[in-house]
């Protein structure tokens, strides 16, 4: 019974380091934040954690299988299909598969442009929005890694979104740089990427900037074109609640929530992921509602609407 439990146990770690990468690549003396430090009810949310990434990469991994096997069921379908009729069928058949992908291509060829334009411009005449990045020593390499499949999804929908917003990643020195740089295709992404904190790359405009907090006391009603909003690149904010105002405030800088409660009451925590404020954000660009913003972004499982009955 031990020795299975030992090898189930060496299969979810063996499965954790393929998956998480960027886990295996920290220094020790990054971990300013070590397991040890940990309290107990730390260490245990951290083990469920782990146990849900772990689970995650596998079904990742059997998406990837199922999708594989669909793919050499439709070739063999493909060629059974050939076989089974007339050579002048057969060559038109191929013939139209051939234009058919091609339209394919040229469709995708053309989305991609535009996506492309869209985010250009958004570098002239689109919100700017700063992903803080300057709290690895606050966040387990699980955390870290979790951060950056965040920040990989935020891109992924600012090109996405019909109004994109001018990206910002800022504090990418040092270690956090690294990262940031492993990420594959990052050298064609349309975002501004700097190693200096926000405070420093955009100073002449620190009257503008604007750190977007849940312990904000001060509501945030509209977007500004003119103001620049920051959103802490933090992962679990529950194990440091404040911080983030506090940064701000030391730095003298504006504070604001999101305007959840007006419209939801949360079934936990007012607290979200850095992606899930980024499409807020986006959806608010794009339809100027609130409400319709934080219901296509917020899971049903974790709201309520204002008047206390579940959606």
């Amino acid at each position: 019974m031990e020795g299975g439990e030992q090898k189930d146990q060496i299969s979810l770690e063996e499965k954790g380091q393929k998956h998480w990468k960027i886990s295996a690549n920290i220094p020790q003396d990054m971990l300013l934040v070590s397991h040890s430090n940990l309290s107990k009810s730390a260490k245990k949310k951290l083990l469920k954690q782990q146990v849900f990434e772990a689970k995650k990469a596998e079904k990742k991994a059997l998406m990837k299988e199922q999708k594989e096997i669909e793919v050499e069921r439709r070739q063999r379908e493909w060629l059974d299909t050939l076989e089974s009729i007339p050579e002048e069928e057969r060559s038109k058949l191929i013939e139209a598969r051939k234009e058919l992908r091609k339209g394919r291509m040229e469709r995708r060829s053309e989305e991609k442009e535009e996506k492309m334009e869209r985010l250009i411009q958004a570098q002239v005449t689109g919100q700017k929005i700063v992903i803080d990045l300057e709290f690895s020593h606050l966040m387990t390499p699980n955390e870290i890694n979790s951060l950056f499949q965040q920040i990989m999804y935020c891109y992924a929908l600012n090109g996405k979104s019909p109004m994109p917003a001018h990206l910002w990643l800022t504090g990418c020195d040092a270690y956090m740089g690294s990262q940031l740089w492993s990420l594959s295709g990052l050298d064609k992404w349309i975002v501004e990427k700097e190693r200096r904190p926000y405070i420093e790359a955009l100073n002449d405009q620190k009257s503008n900037m604007v750190y977007l907090t849940a312990d904000s006391e001060t509501v945030l009603d509209v977007l500004d074109i003119n103001k620049i909003y920051i959103v802490g690149g933090l992962v679990d904010r529950n194990r440091w609640k404040g911080i983030t105002k506090k940064k701000a405030q030391d730095q003298g800088i504006q504070t604001a929530k999101l305007p959840i409660g007006s419209y939801l009451k949360m079934s936990s925590s007012q607290v979200l992921t850095v992606n899930q404020v980024i499409e807020i954000l986006l959806k608010f660009m794009e339809t100027k509602d609130w409400k319709e913003s934080f219901f296509l972004v917020i899971p049903q499982r974790k709201r309520f609407e204002s008047n206390g009955r579940n959606q």
